[in-house]
């Protein structure tokens, strides 16, 4: 039987991701750490211990074949007061951005994940007037410190996490949830959490705090192109498909919620994206569909649909890499089709023409999970918390393979 060959376009960019207060340890700083305190949110820890081990870890990921790597730089090690920076942080991710480099690996930075520092969050994080000016200054400081290292910066990650979970649904800080949130299907909606603050409010904080994000990346990208104008500066978006049968209620609903969801929030910031980072975890069809196998987040596994979420974003005609898809599956008896059926997607949208120039899944380690904590384990490596030892699963194998081929052979 003759096989089918799926390849991908040279010089594509394969590896892994992380963050920094999932997986570095010792971060104690932040809004995540001072929640962890109160007992909102699991413990982090030492985590991964990344910050001491990150030659091991990217040994690891060379000895993968991985030629990328995405990271975040932690905004409370950078600038752990108001308007003061430290130096020692900003060596600290010059050698982990060398680190890569002797290894031929590419960095894609992110600038801020999710994490906020405590002095920023606690005078009102992005709700603060000025908070667009407060990060522009902070993202100009890492490219203007590390920009030398590294070409690809992203801004920030996943700006509707933030809003939703923070503001609608109250799993993360600050911890508002939209009264009646608890009937209503939203994705990620598992994750554990102490009782939050609810209040109307929070619709009103969900636009507030949208349209601010969307303002603090568009300064932030004028502030770094001042500095350093030939880096690659991105979004990281995460988008949530929905789709319907054919009710016409059903199919004007997931056009409406597509539209609120991805569409209002990128019209806002594509002019300011040399590139677009785009993240796929979630699936809706409105109407019912099929039931497809679970991971242990309780996640229907669709990960084909990134196909969709490509096709979404290409209205705005900007270079794209998927920046994050991936799976929690302890066991790993999912993760070597997942990867493969989420690449089948991206090699659907290259073949139409878009433009996909990298695949980063995530994650490299297992690491803390938000607020899921370190149950959930997505890792292409199994880390043993207790002795910080790693081990390769299986499907990391699998992918390594389709690195090294360049595509996918079936």
């Amino acid at each position: 039987m003759n096989k089918q060959t799926y390849k991908f376009p040279d010089g594509f960019f394969w590896g892994a991701g992380s963050s920094s207060y999932q997986v570095e340890g010792g971060i104690e700083n932040n809004d995540w750490a001072k929640a962890s305190q109160e007992g909102r949110v699991p413990p982090c820890g030492r985590a991964c211990d990344h910050y001491n081990r990150y030659e091991e870890d990217f040994d690891i990921a060379r000895s993968l074949s991985h030629n990328a790597h995405r990271f975040s730089i932690e905004w409370s090690r950078i600038e752990p007061e108001e308007g003061k920076f430290s130096q020692e942080a900003v060596e600290h991710y010059r050698r982990v951005l060398q680190a890569l480099k002797a290894r031929g690996i590419e960095p894609y930075i992110t600038i801020w994940h999710f994490w906020m520092p405590l002095w920023f969050s606690e005078s009102g994080g992005f709700k603060r007037k000025d908070s667009s000016q407060i990060f522009a200054r902070y993202a100009r400081y890492v490219v203007e410190q590390l920009g030398d290292l590294a070409t690809k910066f992203s801004t920030i990650n996943e700006p509707y996490s933030v809003v939703v979970n923070g503001y609608v649904r109250g799993n993360w800080p600050p911890f508002y949830e939209v009264p009646l949130m608890s009937f209503v299907d939203l994705p990620n909606g598992n994750a554990t959490k102490q009782v939050p603050k609810r209040s109307w409010r929070g619709l009103f904080d969900f636009f507030t705090v949208a349209n601010k994000l969307a303002d603090a990346h568009n300064e932030a990208y004028d502030a770094i192109k001042g500095v350093r104008p030939e880096v690659d500066v991105s979004i990281v978006f995460q988008v949530f498909i929905w789709e319907a049968n054919n009710n016409p209620i059903n199919k004007l609903l997931a056009k409406l919620q597509t539209w609120n969801m991805t569409t209002r929030f990128m019209n806002k910031v594509a002019n300011r994206c040399d590139s677009i980072g785009v993240n796929h975890y979630f699936y809706r069809r409105l109407g019912g569909s099929p039931k497809r196998q679970v991971s242990d987040t309780g996640w229907e596994l669709y990960p084909e649909k990134i196909y969709n979420s490509l096709k979404i974003l290409s209205r705005y005609k900007k270079p794209m890499y998927v920046a994050e898809v991936g799976v929690a599956d302890a066991d790993d008896k999912y993760r070597s089709e997942y990867i493969k059926n989420a690449l089948l997607g991206v090699h659907r949208a290259i073949k139409e023409g878009i433009n996909v120039k990298g695949f980063l899944y995530w994650s490299l380690l297992d690491n803390y999970e938000l607020a899921l904590g370190y149950d959930k384990r997505f890792g292409l490596v199994e880390v043993n918390y207790d002795t910080l030892e790693r081990k390769i699963r299986p499907s990391a194998y699998v992918y390594k393979k389709i690195i090294e081929d360049n595509g996918i052979v079936e």
